[in-house]
């Protein structure tokens, strides 16, 4: 991973032993990264998950999706 996608990761995603005991969580707010994940296993859309947290941003949502799918394509490669 570049320094520039880190930084990017670093500035959506927050690990903290003292928020959801260390659970990835959307940074700012106290929603696990895999209650998206969940939710769109679910089939559930993406505008239901920002409705049930609404202190997390589409932008933020969109951005773990885009890391994710960048993880998976390095991964492959």
């Amino acid at each position: 991973m570049k320094s520039t996608e880190l930084e990017e990761t670093n500035s959506i995603i927050q690990i903290d032993s003292e928020i959801m005991g260390g659970t990835p969580c959307f940074r700012g707010t106290r929603v696990p990264i895999q209650n998206l994940f969940d939710f769109l296993e679910a089939d559930e859309p993406l505008s239901e998950f920002l409705d049930a947290f609404p202190t997390v941003s589409r932008k933020q949502a969109v951005s773990v999706i885009r890391i994710a799918e960048k993880s998976i394509i390095e991964m492959a490669v």
